[in-house]
């Protein structure tokens, strides 16, 4: 197997892959210690038989840059497959603001293949390859230098079986029409607003027991502090304080260092130095935010009134569409959006895009009367009113 550590090298492999249909991507990366992810290895392959074709690029070399892989990126001729590939997305567009184009996610394209919700990478590989994942460096530090055989090997694994997963989902795709179905799907995985997070909207991330204005406009500077502290300092929340503190805090509204030192919660290096006065600070600008500048709670599904006999008549229309489809019902709907639509709302993603197809058209019908429903045998079918 070969392993890349010079920029000349990294050109010469993406030229050859962008003559093929595909290529496969996989990275790995560190994390617990960071804000953002570290980039320690990334694997690709284009189509061949074993490890041909098959390479490891070593980011971590002071002699490689990523561009030439980025410009294969950028090459809208060659279609850049992943498995789950989010946190792959998030590394390349914070490192270089570009996104994989044409993309194609096997994990998306296997839920709507009906390999279930999220289906591993392991598990395709069982059951599309018929082989087996060495799993013995799953957990490993890929940061240290050299690499064994045993992590490379591991590594490499994750494109090789992944071009034969690819092109059987890809295949199985042309052949049910549902290519446009994966699409959809990818639109936020390519989304910027995905991976861009703003300081001042890190609040509606934090569960809270209240959802007074007051109570939220400390909450919202707190957050808002610690992701700006964060993000400059590459450390991970947690790690400045977590949320229960940050609630406590937002509770509590300290004043000076000592009532920070009376905190349960929080971690005794947030109660000195920088962090301290940062949290001193955003708890006096929350507490005096005027009314008008206030965060104001989503209220809307609290005033849902939600017709309990039509949640649970979608929840079986809902249940015989997607085994019919062989999709999970999870991918089309979850729960809330079910109790949503009895209630009347109709801006879900339920009932939009392909969704709308295989599940949202009837679903207004029923909400209408137009339709109802009918056991025969073990099935459910549809019947016209």
């Amino acid at each position: 197997m070969k392993t890349l550590t010079t920029t000349e090298e990294l050109k010469e492999f993406c030229q050859d892959a962008a003559k093929h249909p595909f290529v496969t991507v996989d990275t790995e990366f560190l994390r617990e210690r960071t804000y953002y992810s570290k980039l320690c290895l990334v694997q690709l392959a284009f189509p061949g038989e074993g490890d041909e074709n098959a390479v490891l690029v070593d980011p971590l070399s002071k002699d490689l840059s990523l561009e030439p892989l980025y410009d294969l990126f950028r090459d809208e001729s060659v279609v850049k497959v992943f498995h789950a590939a989010r946190q792959d997305l998030e590394i390349f567009w914070v490192d270089a603001k570009v996104f994989p184009t044409p993309l194609f996610d096997t994990q998306v394209a296997a839920m709507v293949c009906g390999f279930g919700d999220q289906a591993g990478y392991e598990t395709l590989v069982r059951k599309i390859v018929k082989e087996g994942v060495d799993k013995s460096s799953r957990f490993t530090d890929w940061a240290r230098r050299p690499l064994t055989d045993a992590q490379k090997n591991y590594a490499l694994a994750d494109v090789t079986h992944l071009r034969v997963v690819y092109e059987y989902l890809a295949a199985e795709l042309e052949k049910s029409g549902r290519g446009h179905w994966v699409t959809e799907e990818l639109q936020v995985l390519t989304n910027p607003g995905t991976y861009d997070i703003q300081p001042q909207d890190a609040w509606r991330r934090i569960k809270t027991r209240t959802s007074s204005s007051k109570f939220l406009a400390v909450v919202r500077e707190l957050a808002a502090f610690r992701e700006n502290y964060a993000q400059t300092n590459n450390v991970p929340r947690n790690r400045v304080f977590k949320d229960d503190a940050l609630v406590e805090l937002a509770s509590t509204k300290p004043k000076t260092g000592a009532d920070l030192g009376a905190s349960r919660l929080l971690l005794r290096e947030a109660r000195r130095g920088a962090i301290a006065e940062g949290i001193l600070e955003a708890v006096a600008k929350g507490v005096s935010c005027p009314a008008d500048k206030m965060p104001k709670p989503d209220r809307s599904k609290e005033k849902l009134q939600v017709n309990p006999a039509l949640a649970d008549l979608l929840r079986v229309l809902l249940k015989s569409k997607t085994e019919n489809a062989g999709v999970a019902a999870k991918l089309i709907a979850p729960s809330a959006d079910l109790d949503a639509i009895a209630a009347g709302q109709r801006d879900v993603a339920a009932l939009s895009g392909w969704r709308m197809e295989v599940f949202g058209a009837d679903a207004l019908r029923l909400c209408d009367g137009k339709i109802g429903l009918a056991a025969k045998g073990q099935s459910v079918r549809v019947v016209e009113l």
